[in-house]
């Protein structure tokens, strides 16, 4: 997985396990919904600031944010690995 793809997920899955729409998530980091979204399908990468927007909203830190990108990029490393040993 790509660390723009991982980003989408990670915030995907924060956003969700706080029970927050993505317009919800949207209006907390003042940003817009379209923007999210595009965000949470890897298909745009955020600048320094709205990643910290999104982190804020989140109520995370945004060390932690990336943090979990890194262990999604990881695990779908070792999954490939094993994959290919088969």
């Amino acid at each position: 997985m790509q660390r723009l793809s991982a980003l989408g997920l990670a915030i995907k899955q924060a956003r969700i396990e706080r029970e927050l729409s993505q317009e919800k998530l949207a209006e907390l980091a003042k940003l817009h919904r379209n923007f999210i979204g595009l965000i949470e399908r890897g298909q745009t990468q955020p600048a320094m600031g709205s990643l910290f927007s999104i982190a804020d909203a989140l109520d995370m830190p945004a060390s932690d944010l990336l943090r979990n990108v890194e262990i999604l990029v990881a695990a779908t490393k070792d999954l490939d690995m094993s994959q290919d040993g088969k």
